[in-house]
């Protein structure tokens, strides 16, 4: 057994640990980073990149059976998964060669293995125990079941679903979430029949309502059933499929169950509780500079209560590197925070719904307004349906940024600033948005709500 010192140590080195590690590499700081898999985490090899690769490839499906209508003489003939998972899997090794290659470049100790917290500041990976001035918690996330819903067999979760090699003719979709409704986006334009189900009253429940309805309305469009408000019962499997029953008495049968029902905070088992870090149902409990309960210990990414995405994870990695060299960082504001579903059509926001706007500020402070995107001329061309809203404080700044259509999660970088820099709509409006555009269509909605609307009816 040997011990080695560092300045930090990182447990885990997905988007969190590594941009911590990088930056605190960059700040002069000596450190270990333990990854019991691969650098990149469940982001980029399990989550984020591949998810979005197979949704380009439903895209490039999609845009194959409507070629006709833009004048180009194509056939949709089928899916080849063999093929798209190799396009998937390269676009992975490309990022994590790139990633390796960037970590190895800096003085960054990286240790394989699994490590455990043997000490308030001594992680133990395979017998040897390293030590940090500072610790920073990174382990990220586990896809989650329910309770008694085992998984195995023809009832899988992401991780299962980004490693099938054929395209299932009919599946079921748990969970109406993020990740329930990019899996049946994907299969639909595989060609599969998709049904989603969902226990809350709308699809994408955690977005404005406005938003879900407009998922809702594209999803019936798209030929994607789902059954909202109703609670699953119970699944039983057979040799060529599953039968799923609903509380309100109705069976749906499939080849294939996805469990997407979210994702629980990887830490059981790592000694977090046993050297006392406050914890709550699994979580890791910090203030807003991160910092948890234990002096020098601080925890990042999908293991803190609040939205769990790999840019929160990777900012906030980056502020507790910042922290710890005594930078004094701006604590991140997690309403600021943009959020991207990337099924078609994709769903982007920033800052506070219409319904925590009003409940936060009062009903009568708060006004918003929806640009539809038929007035966007690049919307037309693209032949996306959409709109943007927009919610504002009563002569006051733009406080939530809304919206559904194709491509737009490109657009929420503006939204971002928008919401983040409290700008009013007419500090928007006069500034010059380029033709033709969907972004276009983010200066038009402020022109609106300026009170000077050109190409909408206000």
């Amino acid at each position: 057994m040997a011990d080695h010192n560092f300045d930090i140590v990182i447990l885990g080195g997905g988007s969190g640990g590594y941009a911590a590690a990088l930056r605190s590499a960059q700040l002069g700081k000596s450190v270990a980073l333990i990854e019991k898999d691969k650098l990149g985490g469940t982001c980029l090899h399990r989550g984020c990149i591949p998810t979005k690769a197979l949704l380009h490839s439903a895209e490039v499906a999609d845009v194959t059976r409507e070629a006709a209508n833009y004048g180009v003489n194509a056939q949709f003939q089928s899916i080849d998964m063999r093929v798209v998972n190799k396009y998937r899997d390269g676009i992975i090794d490309r990022l994590f060669k790139g990633l390796s290659g960037l970590v190895a470049s800096k003085p960054i100790t990286v240790v394989s293995g699994e490590g455990k917290l043997t000490a308030p500041k001594t992680v133990t990976v395979n017998g040897d125990n390293y030590t940090g001035t500072n610790v920073i918690l990174a382990t990220g996330s586990y896809s989650r079941s329910l309770p008694g819903l085992e998984i195995g067999g023809r009832v899988i979760t992401s991780d299962q679903a980004l490693g099938l090699d054929f395209v299932p003719n009919k599946v079921l979709v748990l969970g109406g979430g993020v990740i329930g409704v990019e899996f049946a986006s994907i299969w639909k334009s595989f060609g599969s029949e998709v049904t989603i189900i969902e226990g809350l009253a709308h699809l994408v429940p955690n977005e404005d309502e406005s938003l879900s309805k407009g998922l809702e309305r594209a999803f019936r469009k798209r030929g994607i059933d789902f059954k909202l408000g109703v609670r699953f019962a119970g699944v039983e499997q057979h040799e060529n499929g599953v039968v799923v029953s609903l509380e309100d008495g109705n069976k749906l049968e499939a080849e294939l169950l996805l469990v997407a029902v979210g994702r629980g905070p990887n830490t059981a088992g790592l000694g977090y509780e046993d050297q006392g870090v406050a914890m709550d149902r699994g979580y890791v409990l910090t203030n807003e500079r991160l910092q948890t309960n234990i002096p020098g210990v601080y925890a990042a990414g999908d293991i803190v209560p609040g939205l769990q995405l790999a840019h929160r994870g990777f900012q906030q990695g980056i502020f507790i590197a910042e922290e710890i060299a005594g930078l004094n960082p701006v604590a991140i504001d997690e309403t600021g925070i943009p959020k991207v579903t990337y099924c078609e059509p994709e769903v982007a926001s920033v800052g506070l719904s219409e319904a925590k706007a009003r409940e936060t500020y009062g009903a009568d402070n708060v006004s918003v307004y929806e640009y539809n995107l038929a007035g966007n001329g690049k919307s037309q061309i693209l032949g996306t349906a959409g709109f943007i809203k927009l919610v504002r404080r009563n002569n006051g700044p733009v406080i939530g940024v809304h919206m559904i259509g194709s491509r737009v999660g490109e657009q929420i970088g503006e939204g971002q600033l928008i919401v983040n820099w409290e700008a009013y709509p007419e500090d928007v409006a006069t500034l010059v948005h380029a033709h033709p555009t969907m972004n276009e269509a983010i200066g038009e909605a402020h022109l609106a709500l300026a009170g000077k609307p050109l190409h909408a009816h206000a």
